[in-house]
């Protein structure tokens, strides 16, 4: 997992309409990037639509959100416009993005030990640094959680 402090990796992922978003499109404001594990799953829509129905107060602070999963972009655009989801879902088929900001790994579910993502949320300054950084995070708590710390930023 990077740390707060260390520059965010830079990527090129396309979203759900196949346009390519890179960490520079994100330049100058605080970025959301939160890492999920698959579209239309109990945890990962909860987040999904937390995020979304907090996406105006993100806004108003000059904060953008944005989400990246393994899934199709495709199943993005699906996901997106199911859930009517106001912010950016990333594509990152080969988990290249993931293994750079450290959001696959190890985890137990029902038991089993396996490896994939783990759901893992950054902040990224308008400079491109990390601001805040937290891994396993609550799918229910994180949204509001990571809004509270971006009312502390000072721009």
């Amino acid at each position: 997992m990077l740390t707060i402090g260390e520059k965010a990796p830079d990527f090129s992922l396309s979203d759900g309409a196949g346009n390519i978003h890179s960490l520079s499109d994100y330049a100058g404001k605080p970025l959301v990037l939160y890492f999920y594990p698959k579209d239309n799953t109990p945890g990962c829509t909860r987040q999904a639509c937390a995020f979304g129905a907090l996406y105006g107060q993100f806004r108003a602070l000059g904060a953008e959100v944005v989400g990246v999963s393994k899934d199709s972009a495709a199943s993005h655009a699906k996901f997106a416009e199911k859930f009517s989801l106001p912010f950016t879902l990333l594509s990152d088929p080969d988990k290249s993005v993931h293994l750079s900001y450290g959001a696959i790994g190890e985890k137990k579910l029902y038991g089993k030990v396996t490896v994939g993502t783990i759901r893992t949320t950054y902040v990224i300054d308008g400079e491109g640094k990390i601001v805040w950084a937290k891994a396993g995070v609550s799918p229910d708590k994180n949204p509001e959680e990571v809004l509270e710390f971006i009312r502390t930023m000072s721009y």
